[in-house]
């Protein structure tokens, strides 16, 4: 769609997804469960959907996390807590964490679920072929709560995006390191943040630094050349290519629609202190208006 939906909806969708992440319902279910410490939280919270998986598959899956953040999580989170209590836990807090966050009167107003619905028709629409996260929870059934079904339906298209963006780095030839320096260097996120975080060893950061100026992407300087630039624009149109499938489904009015309901809900997110700072999901600043 050349409206830029795609991206449009994205920018509004992914700080309601990330409250998965950030908010304390989330922490706190995931310490009821006994899952021990954050990144066991993170990754069993968001991975469930896929069964008991092996830290192989999620380290592939994720892209950009070092095989060792992944293992020290995974397998031992399923011993705690098997998929299926994690999901059940995923979606009550997730539906604590909308009520708490946007109050009562908003998430039971007919505009809150509308928006769920919306989403929901759109992801259930959203073309999941090679896409291994976005299928695992569009299979999920359909949350009674507008306010988990809504959290629901954006997390299955976020995943989605995620998995086309995968495809587009893979094709590139950019692995997880490289593309994590390439976003740094644009601008969108902390790079100390993203290679601790992400547990790259500094010799990592550096050698990718290194291809990618062997590649004329980088400069000395670590800042991006005219073609680390066009890369970079390469990578996200491809990406919001890839993306299109749940919003041609929907159509361009109604697509406009939920981006429209949206974009409180995200703002809201934005306002409310919980996303870290140095922009660890790597959105950029929102550029596309829309109307309803």
């Amino acid at each position: 769609m050349a409206d830029g939906m795609a991206r449009a909806l994205w920018e509004r969708y992914e700080p309601v997804h990330d409250l998965v992440y950030f908010a304390p319902q989330a922490h706190r279910a995931a310490e009821a469960l006994g899952l021990r410490g954050y990144w066991m939280g993170y990754f069993a919270l968001r991975a469930a959907p896929l069964g008991p998986v092996s830290p192989a598959v999620v380290t592939s899956g994720f892209y950009v996390f070092h095989p060792a953040r992944v293992a020290r999580a995974l397998p031992d989170a399923w011993e705690y807590a098997a998929p299926a209590r994690v999901l059940a836990a995923r979606e009550e807090a997730m539906d604590a964490a909308l009520t708490g966050l946007y109050g009562p009167e908003v998430t039971g107003s007919a505009e809150f679920t509308e928006a769920a619905d919306l989403a929901w028709e759109a992801a259930a629409a959203a073309d999941t072929t090679g896409r291994v996260l976005a299928a695992a929870n569009q299979a999920l059934e359909r949350p009674s709560r507008p306010t988990a079904r809504l959290w629901q339906a954006v997390t299955t298209l976020r995943e989605h995006r995620g998995d086309g963006h995968v495809a587009v780095l893979v094709g590139q030839g950019l692995g997880p390191v490289e593309a994590m320096v390439l976003k740094a260097a644009a601008g969108e996120s902390d790079a100390g943040f993203l290679r601790e975080t992400r547990k790259w060893e500094p010799g990592d950061w550096t050698a990718a630094g290194a291809r990618l100026r062997e590649r004329g992407l980088l400069a000395e300087d670590g800042s991006l050349t005219d073609s680390g630039v066009a890369a970079r624009a390469e990578v996200e149109a491809r990406t919001d290519a890839a993306a299109e499938s749940p919003w041609r489904a929907l159509g361009p009015d109604r697509s406009a629609r939920l981006a429209a309901l949206l974009d409180p809900l995200a703002r809201a997110v934005e306002d409310s202190d919980l996303l870290p700072p140095g922009n660890p999901v790597g959105l950029p600043p929102r550029s596309t208006p829309v109307g309803d």
